[in-house]
């Protein structure tokens, strides 16, 4: 066993502040030009900068004091002196030491400032779960903190008996907790165009994982009188500026659809929605409406603006392919991952999250070299439909270049694709539903690199 652990190697976590503001502004208001893919080559190189100065920073903090390492021999000052009472920090809050770990925004995805992007740092993250203060966020129009106590939700349409709920009245109802993943139709945008993103931040953060509390819609529906033989869809309103509205199957808001309240064990924050939101498993996160305002039951798909020119997907033969709502079995290794380095040869644990729009994963396999030889990964319990699944292998680096690759294979049999099969039936101007298999690089000096294996 004392053989095993010398050989452990050891990961330095990837620079977090490669971003140049003034950069990420001129991008922001011109949208997606050549200028955008210059600003990422730039902020790549300057995070390989920084992580040339960590590492030599790292071989220096390596080197131990001749005589024993003085942290073990002297006692530190928070073992001798009185901690801190409970009332200074009433809302817990993390170590100041773990502040770099943070949300980031995107600097070239949305033209407004209040329409903004922010990626959960997924390199960082442990477990399934994605603490309420890294959750991803897209907003349309800003978010906003809403009065509960003012907050109405009404159902209408094809129903006998429309209706108007207060905060209180739902609470009331009969709810379920259920963990599901979110993710953005666009994560993973930037790979369909050959953008090599510095981090897996910016690569798959637009996806995170909570446990969502709140009463079936199923419930309301029965509440409100739905017609079943013509109401065939539903039409989902928010409350913010720009009334995002979006068509869901009646099929599946009877199926798993929660109108949720909480998150994570308390009400969900302002920028996830608060006071309510939907949660519609499985399905891309702009159909998760926030700041939910109503739901009018119809007879047929409402074709609104988010449906008709925003979340569609351009096809080879230049048609747009509409409502492709289901997030496919994708995976991603979340460490070693891009931006980060090896710092010695040794056993290290790969490990990355899987996730399916249509069910459970089945299994999660892992190469080492780009796709030629696969080993089975291990799946962390619980494993959840509709949730993300923490998976881990084991790996012996022994200093040569590698690729790194997760592959998941879901419950109905789909297997993740390579770039090149999605791109056979897609195309090259998606920006919608990537789900293609990651490669990182790994090169000889163990700095972890983006690169595509076809």
């Amino acid at each position: 066993m004392a053989s095993e652990v010398k050989t452990v190697g050891r990961i330095l976590p990837a620079p977090e502040n490669f971003v140049d503001s003034e950069l990420a502004h001129e991008i922001t208001t011109q949208g997606l030009n050549e200028s955008r893919r210059g600003f990422l080559l730039k902020s790549f190189a300057a995070a390989s900068a920084a992580l040339a100065s960590s590492a030599a920073a790292a071989e220096t903090i390596g080197k131990k004091v001749l005589g024993g390492d003085p942290n073990i021999l002297t006692l530190p000052e928070h073992s001798t002196t009185l901690g801190k009472p409970v009332v200074t920090n009433p809302y817990g809050m993390p170590s100041r030491f773990e502040a770099n770990l943070q949300r980031r925004e995107s600097p070239g995805l949305t033209r407004v400032s209040a329409a903004s992007v922010s990626f959960a740092p997924l390199q960082g993250l442990f477990g399934i779960i994605t603490p309420s203060g890294l959750h991803f966020e897209r907003h349309h129009q800003g978010w906003h903190d809403i009065d509960p106590a003012q907050h109405r939700f009404m159902i209408n349409g094809l129903v006998k008996n429309p209706k108007v709920y207060t905060m209180d009245d739902l609470m009331r109802l009969p709810s379920v907790s259920r963990m599901h993943f979110i993710e953005c139709g666009a994560n993973t945008a930037m790979e369909w165009g050959n953008v090599a993103v510095p981090t897996v931040q910016y690569s798959h953060g637009m996806l995170s994982c909570s446990e969502f509390t709140g009463v079936p819609l199923s419930v309301l529906l029965e509440d409100c009188g739905y017609d079943k033989k013509n109401g065939k869809y539903l039409l989902a309103e928010g409350g913010d500026g720009s009334s995002m509205t979006r068509t869901i199957s009646i099929d599946r808001a009877l199926d798993d659809v929660i109108v949720a309240w909480g998150m994570n064990g308390e009400m969900l924050r302002p920028e996830n929605g608060y006071p309510l939101r939907l949660v519609v498993p499985g399905v891309q996160g702009v159909s998760w409406v926030k700041w939910l305002r109503r739901i009018e039951v119809g007879d047929k798909p409402y074709g609104t603006k988010d449906e008709a020119i925003h979340y569609i997907d351009v096809m080879p033969n230049g048609q747009y392919r509409q409502y492709t709502s289901i997030q496919e079995c994708k995976s991603v290794i979340t460490s070693p991952s891009a931006g980060q380095m090896l710092l010695d040869k040794g056993f290290y644990n790969i490990t990355g999250l899987a996730w399916s729009g249509r069910g459970k994963i089945k299994r999660v396999d892992v190469s080492a070299d780009g796709g030629k030889n696969w080993r089975t990964a291990r799946l962390e319990t619980p494993v959840l439909s509709k949730c993300l699944t923490r998976f881990n292998i084991d790996w012996v680096w022994d200093g040569s270049p590698a690729i790194l690759q997760s592959r998941a294979i879901d419950e109905t049999d789909y297997v993740q694709p390579r770039i090149n099969e999605l791109r056979e039936v897609r195309g090259t101007r998606s920006i919608y539903h990537n789900n293609a298999i990651q490669s990182w690089k790994v090169a000889e000096s163990g700095e972890l690199s983006n690169v595509q294996v076809y």
